[in-house]
């Protein structure tokens, strides 16, 4: 909505800004008007009239463009937690060619959701898999389900295991 009215605007702030330049040069060569008083005439009305449509047009545009790339990533990051959901476990190379992102951004999306709190399950970065599991299960461990290690806490949401570098991430 906001990147097609800062298009509406820019384009009707070109407008009216040729149709100041045109009259003033019309008026001009008609001789109703003073050289010096068409150039005051086209000043002020491109400061006054056509360049506020622009500055805000752009505005706007910009704007919507942002928000557009903020919805793309909240779909990603929706298509994402659906797919490790209803899977169960996935590999994280399948997520990236499914995303159409790299392993990087998967990685960076998955800590996103735990830091929002909306996704709990664990990875193992080694064998490139993701699991989901219920927050329930995953206080309760203590062992790592890959190695059988003893977990750590890693930071906050976080559990690792030092042995073979599992994450867990509660929420």
């Amino acid at each position: 909505m906001g990147r097609t009215l800062g298009i509406i605007l820019i384009i009707g702030g070109l407008v009216v800004g040729a149709i100041v330049i045109v009259l003033m040069l019309v008026y001009r060569n008609e001789g109703s008007l003073t050289a010096g008083a068409a150039t005051l005439g086209i000043t002020l009305g491109l400061l006054v009239l056509s360049l506020p449509q622009l500055a805000f047009g752009i505005f706007l545009l910009t704007r919507g463009q942002q928000e557009a790339a903020t919805a793309a990533q909240a779909s990603k990051q929706r298509e994402l937690l659906g797919i490790v959901k209803t899977r169960g476990s996935v590999p994280v190379s399948d997520l990236a060619i499914e995303l159409q992102v790299s392993r990087d951004e998967v990685q960076d999306m998955v800590h996103q959701l735990v830091g929002m709190g909306l996704y709990s399950g664990y990875i193992n970065w080694e064998k490139g898999v993701l699991y989901s599991a219920e927050a329930s299960q995953l206080r309760e461990l203590t062992r790592c389900a890959n190695c059988n290690g003893q977990l750590t806490l890693a930071g906050k949401g976080v559990v690792q295991c030092p042995f073979c570098g599992t994450e867990y991430f509660l929420s």
